[in-house]
């Protein structure tokens, strides 16, 4: 059956009383940052953490029983597992669940808490998925696919009925792409219910399947795919919801990595959310429109992310924007050549992170450079840290 208003108005039906109406969250810091008036879809505020359990819930309410007591299948690389899972214990069936040996250990945790049979296969999404066709063939397994199918992508789709309700006024929806089937479903709603809203579609820049198509006019498989955003490192679109991305989504952005820390930081200090990195496409992407004036709606797909992933983009991102650098000095090895070194870092406000001391990396205490100091400062940014590096040398010290 095709996307049509009554399938989407069927998917709602199943869906509400179920899952949360996530409501819109208003950005001042974005807004001012970007001259538009920006709201965020908090889907990562969803339960299981994601937009996926509309699709998931939607499919398994149209299987029979007969259907779901054979047991159901998907692969994912972990957001889907999860929507899946949440279907399959709220219509008491069986489901096997195969991921990506690479997901996120707080995926596959929270996914195997909804008492599913838990796969890990191969190092991307494409790879379990491959491996859950087979089994689902080798065991007569029903398949429930992440993306490219349009009982999902209705459930998906509802995604636009709740921001146009919630904001009958929005120019531009920016949604994060990985197969297609979040983006299908919410674009062709959202023309259906005001054909003037634009759809810009979100793609990392490793992973452009979708814009890649698009330019060749069919669905096209990447050579391979290289992101930091898991949940959308995708090669191969979905063929049976390529032709509503063609007819409803306006434009396609794509996005480095680098510029997903960012927004990493800038969620978590603005507006103290955690947002994977699938999620933050649409945040980056806000710095890319050709629009002022405009009311702008980012969804934020998902917030399913891992501490140690965390610590890392943090650590990173804090790194990239000069808050924290590391430099290495050599010392005479004699009290009081640390003293007056960091006396120096303190005049000049830095916050000494961490210090490691070398008294043997050169065989003759005696010299002027006998011992290494390799210092973690904390800094206000690159302004900052130039200023203590030159002060460093306006002493003499030669920083590496």
């Amino acid at each position: 059956m095709p996307l049509t208003r009554e399938k989407f108005g069927a998917a709602e039906s199943v869906l509400q009383g179920v899952i949360l109406d996530t409501g819109l969250v208003y950005s001042r810091p974005y807004s001012e940052q970007t001259g538009n008036n920006v709201w965020f879809k908090p889907e990562n505020m969803q339960l299981t953490g994601a937009y996926k359990i509309r699709g998931a819930l939607y499919k398994v309410s149209l299987l029979s029983r007969e259907q779901r007591d054979r047991g159901l299948i998907t692969a994912s690389a972990g957001n889907h597992a999860q929507g899946v899972g949440f279907a399959a214990r709220h219509f008491n069936a069986k489901a096997v669940i195969v991921m990506p040996e690479t997901t996120p250990l707080v995926k596959v945790n929270n996914t195997k808490s909804y008492g599913v049979e838990l796969v890990l296969a191969g190092n991307i999404y494409d790879d379990a998925y491959a491996h859950a066709v087979k089994l689902a063939e080798e065991h007569n397994y029903v398949f429930v696919h992440p993306f490219n199918d349009l009982d999902i992508a209705a459930g998906q789709g509802t995604l636009a009925s709740e921001i146009l309700h919630q904001l009958p006024q929005t120019d531009i929806i920016l949604v994060p792409i990985g197969g297609g089937g979040l983006a299908a479903g919410l674009a062709t709603l959202a023309k259906i219910l005001k054909p003037a809203v634009k759809v810009i579609g979100i793609e990392p820049a490793g992973a452009a399947c979708m814009k890649t198509s698009l330019k060749h006019g069919q669905v096209t498989s990447l050579q391979k795919v290289e992101t930091i955003a898991d949940g959308v490192a995708v090669r191969t679109p979905g063929d049976i919801v390529f032709p509503y991305i063609q007819k409803y989504v306006d434009d396609i952005i794509t996005i480095d990595d680098e510029k997903l820390v960012d927004a990493f930081l800038d969620m978590m200090e603005r507006h103290k959310m955690i947002v994977e990195n699938a999620g933050l496409l649409s945040v980056a992407a806000l710095k890319y429109l050709d629009v002022k004036g405009k009311n702008v709606v980012a969804l934020l797909s998902g917030g399913n992310m891992d501490v140690i992933t965390i610590s890392s983009l943090v650590q990173h991102g804090l790194r990239s924007r000069g808050r924290i650098f590391t430099f290495s000095v050599r010392l005479p090895d004699r009290p009081g050549a640390l003293y007056r070194l960091s006396g120096i870092i303190a005049r000049e406000r830095g916050n000494i992170i961490e210090l490691q001391h070398n008294q043997f990396v050169d065989i003759n205490r005696n010299s002027d450079k006998g011992t290494e100091l390799v210092v973690t400062l904390e800094a206000f940014g690159h302004e900052h840290k130039h200023t203590i590096l030159t002060a460093l040398s306006q002493e003499g010290y030669t920083v590496n």
